[in-house]
């Protein structure tokens, strides 16, 4: 496969790097530290389109492909030093705004796709709960017909974007005698319905983005609130999940591309036992391996998204794109904390803050463990 960029996809990475680095970057510390959702950049981003990149001009997105929706999120990560931001922003657009895109009645996209592409709205996909995660079929939350529409009752954790967001992408069960498979139905749920956001839970990393706990307790939606049909939720919450282990994890492959500068640059220039530390091939080595792990990871990343919604295994290719990038992230930024040696512990230098971002992306999107259960059911195993 031939991946060179087109002029247009030159021109909108370096765009959105450019736009990245002059206006998200100030106070990124300080934000991290004391836990801030920065809602005022959030709608920058809106302003610049990243909350709408892969949905249609006609509903106030920008209309991209899945390529050159990888390859801005590349961009994005490469360029934006705030993993949360980063993370909140493709947790809306590629788990709750492409669904609304690819599943949503004409009304559904009309209502809601303009406002949530310039993140005026904010999402969150409430998929996981207190007793499943990785295990979908244990899933408790319910929505039992009343009149014209549904009582939603349950419990959602691990909701990224919960405390801020306007409207929820809720998966509960509709026929459990069908289980995950055909009884599983989707909803969007505005807040004014009555769910309520948990208090934001306290991570190790990604903290400027907010996660929580929301709940439902009788909420009543009318049978318009139904995402892309009654029993369609499984099919509905996969697709999302080929776009986000896909788009979400391009993101993944800018942060590794900005964090092997980092290293290149100060072994170059960090001088040890009368020589600069890039001459020791401890630490050549190191880099190297950063760099064959980081082309590996993008040729990865690029094939999947070039096969998204053209193949039936888009779903392997997205599940083995997450679990390589995944860990040679873990290992890049941790390789990059090692170089940096006692300087990368510090806080200043911005090291331990993306190796403490890293961490999540071997659990997030279906962790690791069950994306290999997924690559061996592909291979008959």
């Amino acid at each position: 496969m031939d991946f060179s960029l087109s002029e247009e996809q030159v021109i909108l990475r370096k765009e959105i790097i450019r736009f990245a680095q002059q206006e998200l970057n100030q106070g990124v510390a300080e934000r991290d530290r004391e836990q801030q959702f920065p809602r005022d950049l959030w709608l920058k981003c809106g302003e610049m389109g990243l909350q709408g990149l892969a949905i249609p001009e006609e509903h106030g997105g920008g209309g991209l492909d899945p390529l050159s929706t990888a390859l801005a999120l590349e961009a994005l990560g490469y360029g934006c030093q705030d993993g949360g931001l980063v993370f909140s922003i493709c947790a809306h657009l590629l788990a709750c705004v492409i669904p609304v895109w690819k599943f949503g009645t004409e009304e559904q996209r009309r209502r809601y796709l303009p406002s949530l592409c310039n993140g005026s709205l904010i999402a969150v996909n409430a998929m996981s709960e207190p007793g499943s995660g990785s295990d979908a079929f244990a899933m408790a939350t319910k929505a039992v017909p009343d009149g014209n529409g549904f009582r939603i009752t349950g419990t959602k954790t691990f909701a990224s974007n919960g405390p801020a967001a306007d409207i929820a992408l809720v998966f509960a069960v509709t026929d459990a005698e069908k289980g995950y498979h055909g009884g599983i139905t989707a909803f969007l749920v505005e807040k004014k319905a009555g769910f309520q956001a948990g208090r934001k839970f306290d991570k190790m990393g990604l903290r400027t983005s907010w996660i929580s706990e929301l709940s439902f307790d009788g909420v009543y939606v009318c049978r318009d609130a139904i995402l892309g049909g009654l029993g369609a939720g499984a099919t509905v919450f996969t697709h999302s999940m080929d776009w986000e282990r896909t788009c979400l994890f391009a993101t993944h492959v800018g942060m590794m591309e900005r964090l092997l500068e980092k290293a290149v640059e100060y072994a170059r220039t960090r001088t040890q036992f009368g020589q600069t530390i890039g001459k020791f091939q401890a630490i050549s080595h190191r880099i190297a391996d950063m760099k064959m792990q980081l082309e590996a990871a993008r040729l990865l990343i690029y094939r999947a998204a070039s096969r998204l919604e053209r193949t039936r295994a888009a779903s392997l290719d997205a599940s083995i794109a997450k679990v390589f990038v995944s860990e040679a992230l873990v290992k890049t930024a941790m390789t990059t904390l090692q170089i940096f040696g006692g300087y990368g512990y510090m806080a200043d230098y911005h090291v331990e803050r993306a190796v403490r971002d890293s961490l999540a992306s071997t659990i997030y999107s279906g962790t690791n463990e069950m994306q290999r259960n997924i690559i061996a059911r592909w291979l008959g195993v």
